[in-house]
């Protein structure tokens, strides 16, 4: 019905166009509205229409009466709003329509057709949020507005996420128009995504009824495609979605419709077709429509076109970067390539993969193929944790494929008996499952037993790795690695001929192999054979179109030896150079990190004598990679020809130990020849040596030995000083160098060194063995001399060390008996003057008159003292001593006594000494019989804790002797210690008047000291005191 009132509506519009003459009032605006009328009749016509060329003219006719309208009323807003939506359409005129639409609203915000219009342009620009506000402004303009308002909303609440909201907008807008078929896909989309059993069969339910109300709308058509392909009903699939794909020009719609049919035929393993669907939905699709190019990734993967794949998954990656599947796709991809920036990102994305997921086990296992070529413990570890998430979480038996490549980790860092645990256990559990899988894991114990056999060649269980060679070689005779592991068993055994026997029979499996054709190659170069060595690399670079960049540097490193040869022509080293650096420099063009070839440029910049750029190159080499050993010999070279040996020698030493543990030949040659030019020769000789026990058969470590120890027999005769036993010892070895000479001059194989530069060397040696018995007989006159010199000096020496220990021993023996004669006297003095002063008990001492002393030297005693008759010496002996025991009981009761107030009376008695001290310095002198009485009870209980303490007074006129303390050591004390004017040595007893004491001690203050001297054995000590008196303390004193 509204297609017969579209057609008559559009007849009657031409005719009246046609009839239209009469004039009237607005005759212009109905005019205008005619032509608009007429102008959407045709645009709905080319809506609908199938056909691109009626398509086109319905919508040329549609142009042309809108351009008629503008000439009449040109900013009419109806005619405005239907020109715009014509513009939206047309799909290409987008801006044009906004700007219309634009200018009605700018009029008036509340028309609906401009607000519905420009919500859609919105919307297409994904700006939801404006859209759905101009739909409600249409929505409010008129409440009655058709359904298409609700759905634009629903659509509007979809994308933004509120899908609540859209489920009641989808509903209300199905309640104004059941037959709304865009409500019915929004309402099944929703139910289609909930997971809800029952609302996905709701959600078919409303896509059914939305096909039933138009089985030709391409968006119903699609959905129901994308249900039939998770039923596996392909073929459904491929009708809906071509009859979608022909039923719609919109080109998102087109692009999902193609993506259906493509996986529908990808599924179908029909790869061709697939390929052509999903290329074609890429170049329908949006940039955010990112399904066909992962579909299309996957084609070209199977094609083998690893490039334009990774370009797809990049794409996808885009778009969504924190995609896991398109990582892990593209992490593959690149860890494939041979650009190390693309797998060092293949590195990145699967780190970034495994951080995201950690139980991905293929990340993993991705990760640690891409790390194993460099870093191998961090793939030991990726592999280790793919492992360790195999048993943990699916408690499983990890796979022989993850634990062979863990072994081979295991390898390369030289754990090789953890190696073959992990080898015996791929095998062991290859064996147990050969039942369930035996193809496949029959191919995984071939690729297992030939890395066991690797790993018994490593360690050098030949016998074991030949067997296991031979047994894979059995059942698959045409595994050539087998074949070229046991050539390269024979070339290290040094068994030549059977090494190219194996090399031979890989090549009747392969004529172009590479590897066979370099292992022979390499065989001639060992042998010194340049030209059939350098054939067999020429013919690998016309198999590989010169592509083969290790068999173009081996040419290159061939011409590059033909500079070291000690037979080349000299004429021809130009040639050489420039040949060998052209090899060099055309691998560093097809590969500009190629160290190896930029090594072999240093050498020959070395051998033009360009020294300085030389070691430049090399030193860039060595900062490249510290791992290659030739650089570092190259380096070494190159300070040899600085002058510079001690870092040469140090270099030679630092790779010998880093890359060979101390056992290399070469090496050692270059080491010796160091030390050789550095003047070293007994070193060189001593690693020469070395080398020799290691390679016993190579004749040019024996050359360079007799060439050293010619050199060592040269300067030990031309030097006059030699000794007899190095003269002889140097003939020795000048006889075994001409022996090895002569020897070496007649080998009949090619040989390192020069033949007749050996025949030179052994007729010099003999020419210096001729000359040997002069030499001889000098060195055994020289040291007859040296030997009856050193006799001399020898009796010499001892004389001087008998006259010297002589005179030793007599000082020795003086200072004996002086020794023994000072204690002799010491003892005598001892005996002398031990009881001295010893006090019986207090008494008053004896009044001495005063005067002049007498000249005589004997001593004086006062009158009526019983102790002045020494006949009663031994009797007052006995007395005293039952005295001092009587004393020394009552001291010990005293001493308890006083110890209480010891602290108090030491600190008083400091303070007086100090104050004496001071007087004493300032002249005045003071003695103890001005002591308090006090002062005289703690000097009481000091006395008697020192009975034998000496009494100290000002001393008198010079005297020989005096009382002194039985302890010697006071004979220090007295004189030099406090030698002082105007000082007495008296004791006055506790009833002495203190007038009295002032009177002598002024009356004697005018005498001069005089040091005591040492008693001598005319001296003699007065008698003690009898019991109850006491001796004087001044002896031969004048007046006293």
């Amino acid at each position: 019905d509204d297609k017969e009132a579209t057609e008559s509506s559009g007849i009657n519009a031409e005719y009246g166009q046609k009839d239209a003459a009469t004039d009237y009032h607005d005759q212009e605006k109905d005019k205008m509205l005619a032509l608009d009328t007429l102008a959407a009749y045709y645009v709905r016509l080319g809506r609908k229409e199938k056909n691109r060329e009626n398509r086109k003219k319905h919508f040329a006719k549609a142009t042309s009466l809108y351009t008629q309208a503008d000439k009449i009323i040109m900013y009419d807003q109806n005619h405005l709003v239907g020109r715009a939506h014509f513009c939206l359409l047309e799909g290409d005129k987008t801006d044009q329509a906004d700007a219309q639409f634009n200018f009605v609203l700018a009029k008036s915000d509340k028309h609906i057709a401009a607000n519905m219009g420009k919500a859609c342009i919105l919307f297409n620009k994904k700006d939801f949020k404006l859209a759905l506000g101009h739909f409600k402004k249409a929505l409010k303009g008129n409440d009655n507005c058709p359904a298409s308002v609700r759905l634009g909303m629903g659509l509007c609440f979809y994308r933004l996420g509120n899908l609540d909201k859209a489920q009641m907008a989808f509903q209300r807008a199905l309640q104004l128009d059941p037959r709304s078929t865009g409500s019915l896909i929004g309402q099944a989309i929703l139910h289609l995504n909930s997971g809800d059993k029952e609302k996905l069969h709701k959600g078919v339910k409303l896509l059914s009824t939305a096909y039933g109300i138009d089985s030709a709308n391409s968006m119903t058509l699609n959905h129901l495609a994308n249900h039939f392909f998770f039923k596996k009903d392909y073929q459904k699939v491929q009708h809906l979605a071509q009859h979608a794909l022909q039923g719609t020009e919109v080109e998102y719609i087109q692009a999902e419709s193609c993506y259906q049919l493509a996986r529908s035929y990808h599924n179908q393993q029909k790869y061709d077709q697939a390929f052509q669907y999903y290329y074609q939905s890429t170049q329908f699709a949006s940039p955010s429509y990112v399904l066909p190019h992962f579909g299309l990734g996957q084609m070209y993967i199977a094609r083998g076109d690893n490039p334009n794949a990774a370009m797809c998954f990049e794409k996808v990656l885009k778009i969504q970067p924190n995609n896991n599947e398109t990582m892990k796709i593209l992490g593959s991809l690149y860890s494939q390539s041979d650009d190390s920036d693309k797998r060092e990102q293949a590195k990145v994305l699967l780190q970034k993969v495994t951080t995201q997921c950690p139980e991905d086990i293929e990340a993993w296992i991705e990760l640690g193929g891409i790390l194993q070529s460099c870093d191998i413990h961090e793939a030991l570890n990726a592999y280790n944790t793919a492992a360790q998430i195999i048993r943990d979480n699916i408690n499983e038996d990890v796979p022989p494929e993850i634990l062979n490549n863990i072994a081979s980790c295991l390898f390369q860092l030289g754990k090789y008996e953890e190696c073959l645990t992990h080898y015996e256990t791929a095998l062991d559990y290859c064996k147990r499952e050969l039942q369930n899988d035996e193809s496949y894991l029959s191919a995984i114990t071939v690729t297992i037993t030939y890395n066991l056999a690797r790993l018994y060649e490593a360690l050098h269980e030949f016998s074991k790795a030949e067997d296991l060679y031979k047994a894979v070689l059995k059942e698959h005779p045409n595994y050539l690695d087998c074949y070229l592991r046991l050539g390269c068993i024979a070339r290290d055994r040094e068994q030549i001929f059977e090494a190219s026997n194996w090399f031979k029979d890989a090549l009747q499996i392969n004529q172009d192999n590479a590897d066979a054709w370099t292992l022979i190659g390499n065989l001639h170069i060992s042998k010194q054979e340049w030209g059939p060595g350098q054939k067999k690399f020429e013919r690998i670079i016309k198999t590989t179109n010169d592509k083969d960049s290790y068999s173009i540097l081996a040419i290159g490193n061939v011409w590059l030896q033909m500079l070291y040869q000690p037979t080349r022509d000299r004429d021809k080293e130009q040639k050489y150079q420039e040949r060998a650096l052209a090899f060099f420099k055309q691998v560093m063009r097809q590969d500009p990190r190629n160290m190896y070839a930029a090594n072999g440029i240093g050498c020959v910049l070395a051998v033009k004598g360009h020294i300085r750029e030389a070691r430049d190159v090399f030193a860039q080499v060595r900062e490249a990679t510290a791992e290659m050993p030739d650089v570092w010999l190259n380096l070494a070279h190159i300070y040899i020809e600085q002058k510079q040996f001690v870092s040469a020698i140090q270099m030679y030493e630092n790779c010998l130990k880093k890359f060979y543990k101390h056992h290399n030949v070469e090496i050692l040659l270059y080491l010796a020849r160091a030390h050789f030019v550095y003047g070293k020769l007994e070193e060189t000789r001593r690693i020469l040596l070395r080398a020799r026990h290691m390679a016993p058969h190579d004749n040019l470590i024996l050359f360079n030995l007799s060439y050293v120890l010619r050199h060592l027999a040269t300067s030990t005769l031309r030097d006059e000083k030699s000794g007899l036993e190095d003269v002889v010892s140097a003939v020795r070895n000048l006889e075994l160098a001409q022996r090895f000479f002569t020897m070496l001059s007649k080998a009949t194989e090619k040989q390192k060194y020069d033949l007749n530069h050996a025949g030179a060397e052994a007729r010099q040696c003999t020419d210096l063995l001729s000359q040997a018995q002069y030499h001889v007989a000098r060195a055994r006159k020289l040291d007859d001399e040296q030997r009856a010199i050193r006799m001399q000096q020898e009796k010499a020496k001892q004389e001087l060390e008998s006259k010297r220990k002589e005179e030793e021993d007599k000082r020795l023996k003086e200072e004996e008996e002086k020794h023994q004669a000072m204690l002799a006297q010491r003892e005598v003095y001892r005996e002398k003057a031990k009881n001295i002063l010893i006090f019986t008990e207090e008494v008053e001492p004896v009044r001495v008159p005063k005067g002049r002393k007498k000249k005589d030297d004997e001593p004086i005693y006062s009158s009526g003292d019983p102790s002045s008759d020494p006949d009663k010496d031994d009797a007052l002996n006995e007395e005293e001593k039952a005295q001092k025991k009587k004393e020394k009981s009552e001291r010990k009761e005293k001493k308890r006594q006083a110890r209480e107030n010891k602290k108090k009376a030491r600190k008083e008695r400091e303070r007086k000494r100090l104050q004496q001290e001071k007087e004493e310095k300032s002249g005045k002198y003071t003695s103890k019989a001005f002591i308090s009485d006090s002062e005289e009870d703690e000097n009481n209980e000091d006395d008697d804790k020192e009975p034998e303490r000496k009494m100290e007074t000002t001393p008198a006129k010079p005297i020989k002797s005096g009382v002194l303390d039985s302890d010697s050591s006071d004979l220090d004390d007295s004189p030099r210690k406090k030698a002082a004017p105007s000082k007495k040595r008296k004791k006055f007893s506790d009833s002495e008047d203190d007038s009295d004491v002032r009177a002598e001690i002024e009356a004697d203050t005018s005498l001069n000291d005089r040091q005591i001297s040492d008693i001598s054995e005319d001296d003699a000590p007065p008698p003690p005191a009898a019991p109850g008196q006491m001796t004087t303390n001044q002896v031969n004193s004048h007046g006293t």
